[in-house]
């Protein structure tokens, strides 16, 4: 009689586990294929670096400048593709436009510190 309630049981508990598990990773999914909206921004990529404990991201902000002589905004966002982020490296310094989407609710900071994803990068002359 004991072992049938194990037996009973252990679907009950397998269900606890796996179902919480799957509807994570499928909101996960979700959230980092579906983008939010997209967009460019242009201006100086003042900081870019490869941050993190134990994933690790490329971070970086944007000083976008309206008017030479006013106060700079800053655009945080991460680059998920090394292709782009050597691109960016190469770009540094000068006036360049970033293209990306924008990610709500992502789960975790192992996949991004911002929810603004660059995937393209062009020097702007």
């Amino acid at each position: 009689m004991q072992q049938s309630k194990q037996r009973r049981a252990w679907p009950w508990v397998a269900g606890l586990v796996i179902v919480p598990l799957a509807l994570f990773a499928a909101y996960t999914w979700v959230v980092l294929n579906w983008s939010y909206s997209s967009g460019d921004r242009a201006g100086y990529v003042q900081k870019f670096s490869k941050k993190g404990w134990l994933c690790k991201t490329w971070e970086g902000e944007l000083a976008m400048v309206t008017m030479p002589g006013t106060l700079s905004e800053k655009f945080y966002f991460t680059v998920p593709d090394a292709a782009v982020a050597d691109k960016i490296n190469k770009s540094l310094g000068k006036r360049v436009s970033l293209t990306y989407d924008q990610h709500v609710g992502v789960p975790s900071t192992c996949f991004a510190e911002t929810e603004y994803f660059v995937k393209d990068v062009r020097v702007v002359e």
